[in-house]
Order: structure tokens, then C-alpha cells, then sequence
């Protein structure tokens, strides 16, 4: 699934493609991808139709475009979704769900989804800028109102793992599996290591690398292991060349060459240097 780099690449080719451009039609071609709009395909195409999207905005891992109508279009790209923005002349995607044209009959916005487990929507934007649906996400730890101390006080209170902790999306958003294990193996901590054990200083080292992963990854385009994450021109990021632990297995650690070993996490992996990264005595799984 992709996490806030890839996120944050979309968002930019968005801002980039999009803000400031008038839907004309919307055309859905598979009810699923429109799902989470409750009132159906219809109203959704409906609500979006001469509507202007004012800009390109995100949280976590949630997209959305605000229009003038004080509505905002949601999207969330889950395990395999893309917005693309195609050329009208494009061959139709073979996974096309959702074709978006605009009032300057130029480039269109295909929202593309092989798995469909992504899902797009329209909904009133909240007092405070955010769709009622991201309400409930954090802030994640690139966005300039990040509240560290507040964190460090909230992590100590979770009484859990630290890698569960960085997964809860209610704590710190944007962040998945891979960059977890990158940010964790960068600050020497195991991914059982009890949260209530993580002092200031620690939690402050942990943001630290959490923040500078997530930013070299970003200036890589994101990590694409395969052809389904994507930036809005089809173009896949290539952090996956950089990465120290997650899918490392085996290899050895480039800080002592111990090799990296991967356990089962949460119906997920975990990867890790088991002499950079003990395991703690008392561990949370």
C-alpha cells in the first residue's frame, strides 16, 4: 500500500495537473471505486460537474481536492490505486474506474484501481479545511503543525510496541510497514520495544528518522516495488534501491553485516538487525 512519500508524489502531480481546473463530465465505470459515497454513482458525478478544484491537499495517506462548492473530492489510493493524468487520445487503462474530464478539453484524470480497494468520494469540508471522513487522522510527521512533545507524550501512553504505535494512524499518519522498519532500524530500536520504555530523547530520535526516510525517500519519487504505485505521469519512484532493512532478508546489515532477519508482524513482516536492534526482554507483539 503506498505510504505518505508516494502519497505526497501523487498529490504534487496533482497540484500540478488539476488545481485550478473545472470538472466538465465524470464518467463511472465501476460503482465499487465510488463506494464511499453513500448517495451513488450519479450524485457523485452530479456534485463534481462545473465545479472548480481550488487545490491539492493531503493526510496520511488520504488525498483531496477542495472545490468552490465548499465540497471536497476524497480519494484514498488503498492497496493498488493510481490517479493518473492521461492525454483524452489514451488508450482506455485496462482497470479504469473512474474517467474525469475537464471545461479546457485538456488532459484528463483516470482514477485507476486493478484491486479496487481504493475508493473516491464527495463531502463537505469541515471548519478547520479537512474532509469529515480525514477528521479522525493525525497529522503526519512532515506536516509543519506536527506536535513532537505532544507524541512523545501520547506514544509513552499507548502501552504497546513501538511499530504498532507507528502504524496507528490516530498517533502519526502516513506511516506504513516499509518506512516503519527503515525508520526503526535507523534509530537502533527493535519493533517490540515497549512504547512506555520510550523516553523524550528517544521519541525524538525516532521522529528524526522517521522525517529524514520519508524525505529521501520523497525526493526518490517513492518506492515502487512493482507497476502498481505510480505518479500521476505513470513514472514509478526508486527508493526501493536505498532500503536497509524492510525486504533485506538475509543480506547483510550495512552497519555491522550481521544479517537481516524478517519475523511475522501483524499478517505482515517485519525486518530487522538482530544485533543493532536486540530484542528487548519483556516484548510487545
Amino acid at each position: 500500500m503506498p505510504e505518505l512519500p508516494e502519497v505526497e508524489v501523487v498529490r504534487r502531480g496533482l497540484s500540478t495537473w488539476v488545481s485550478g481546473r473545472t470538472f466538465d463530465a465524470v464518467d463511472v465505470a465501476h460503482p465499487r471505486a465510488v463506494r464511499r459515497h453513500g448517495a451513488g454513482p450519479a450524485d457523485f458525478a452530479g456534485r463534481l460537474a462545473g465545479r472548480r478544484a481550488e487545490s491539492a491537499e493531503r493526510r496520511g495517506k488520504y488525498l483531496w481536492l477542495p472545490l468552490d462548492s465548499g465540497d471536497a473530492l476524497v480519494g484514498h489510493l488503498g492497496m493498488s490505486g493510481q490517479l493518473l493524468v492521461q492525454p483524452a487520445q489514451a488508450p482506455d487503462e485496462t482497470h479504469l474506474r473512474v474517467r474525469f474530464t475537464f471545461t479546457d478539453g485538456g488532459r484528463q484524470l483516470r482514477f485507476v484501481d486493478q484491486r479496487t480497494f481504493g475508493g473516491l468520494a464527495v463531502e463537505p469540508m469541515l471548519a478547520d479545511g479537512v474532509p469529515a471522513s480525514v477528521a479522525h487522522i493525525a497529522r503526519d510527521p512532515l506536516d509543519p503543525q506536527f506536535d513532537d512533545t505532544a507524541f512523545a507524550v501520547a506514544l509513552r501512553r499507548r502501552r504497546t510496541g513501538i511499530k504498532r504505535a507507528l502504524l496507528d494512524q490516530t498517533l502519526i499518519s502516513g506511516v506504513g510497514n516499509i518506512y516503519a522498519d527503515e525508520a526503526l532500524w535507523r534509530s537502533r530500536l527493535h519493533y517490540a520495544r515497549a512504547t512506555e520504555t520510550m523516553t523524550k530523547p528517544a521519541a525524538a530520535l525516532l521522529l528524526a528518522q522517521v522525517r529524514a526516510v520519508m524525505s529521501q525517500a520523497l525526493a526518490q519519487g517513492g518506492t515502487s516495488f512493482d507497476a502498481l504505485y505510480v505518479n500521476v505521469n505513470g513514472e514509478s519512484g526508486y527508493f526501493d534501491r536505498s532500503l536497509d532493512a524492510y525486504g533485506q532478508v538475509g543480506e547483510p546489515c550495512a552497519r555491522c553485516g550481521t544479517p537481516i532477519r524478517r519475523e511475522a508482524f501483524m499478517n505482515r513482516s517485519s525486518f530487522f538487525c538482530p544485533r543493532c536492534q536486540p530484542r528487548p526482554r519483556a516484548p510487545r507483539l
